[in-house]
Order: C-alpha cells, then structure tokens, then sequence
C-alpha cells in the first residue's frame, strides 16, 4: 500500500508496520513545541469533526498520556506511556485505542530538519498483521491527514507569536 491523502504519505514496509510521513514548513523546535506541550496538543490531535480532551500527559520516559476524542455525542480514549524521549528529534511511546486494549502499537515519531522544513515520520508497530490491517481500514488516513492538517493551521499561527 502507499496512499497519499492531503500532504500526508503513508506506507506500509511489513506486515506489521504503518509509516507516515509529513512535511511541515517549520523549525523543528516549534513542530517540537507544538507536539510535546499539553495545551497545543489538544488543539490538533484529532480529527476535523472531533474535539480532544487531553487528560494526562506526563511527558517524560516512563510517564502515561491519556487523550478523549469527542464527536457526536461520544468519546474515545486513547492511551500509552512515553519510552523514550530525545528532545527535540524522537518520541517513542506505546498507544492503545481503549475500545480495542489487545491491540497495542509501537509508536516512533522522528523530527529532522532540512533547510528549515521539518519531516515527521511516525512508525507504528502492531503486534499482528490483522491489527494493522484493521487500523488501516479503520479511517484513520483521513483522520491523521486532518489532524496534520490542523497541526499544520496551528504552528503558523504559533510562529506569528514568537
């Protein structure tokens, strides 16, 4: 599979990987930034129709992170804990979508910054074909593109700032 919605690319190198690549016209440290602090998290993770409650984000090796998507009327949590942290180039923590606890993923997220864009690449390893499968067909491309895309809308108006 290589799928391209919106700016986002998204591939999958083994029967238990998705890889997803997206460049942000932005220092790596806002894109940093905009990625590791609690209040703008929840102003981009997400989809488009939904709202995210960031309700623990203990951002260190070790620490647990807890977001709830609403939309329509409900909510769904997400979760994990932070692994490893090497500030400001790579995050790995693991992630549970809460409806579904069996199937955890392995996320890596790497920043690296050329002439100024920074490119996200974020690794998510699933511990059975059948689950990686099933986030693939779950919608998520279109809710990760939206996200990015918000993500996107708000390190320029955080650039403004500084």
């Amino acid at each position: 599979m290589n799928a391209t919605t919106s700016k986002l690319q998204i591939t999958t190198p083994s029967d238990l990987e998705i890889v997803m690549t997206r460049d942000f016209h932005f220092p790596r440290a806002l894109v940093w930034k905009a990625w590791t602090e609690p209040e703008h998290v929840a102003k981009w993770w997400g989809c488009a129709q939904s709202r995210t409650e960031v309700c623990e984000m203990d951002f260190r090796p070790g620490g647990a992170w807890r977001f709830l998507l609403h939309a329509d009327g409900e909510s769904w949590g997400f979760r994990g804990v932070y692994r490893e942290i090497e500030a400001p180039s790579r995050i790995v923590n693991t992630q549970v979508f809460e409806p579904m606890p069996q199937h955890e993923a392995l996320v890596t997220v790497v920043f690296e910054e050329y002439n100024g864009v920074t490119t996200m690449t974020e690794t998510l390893l699933h511990t059975s074909k059948e689950a990686r499968d099933g986030h693939l067909q779950s919608g998520m491309e279109t809710g990760v593109a939206q996200s990015l895309d918000a993500l996107e809308t708000l390190l320029a108006s955080l650039e403004r700032t500084i």
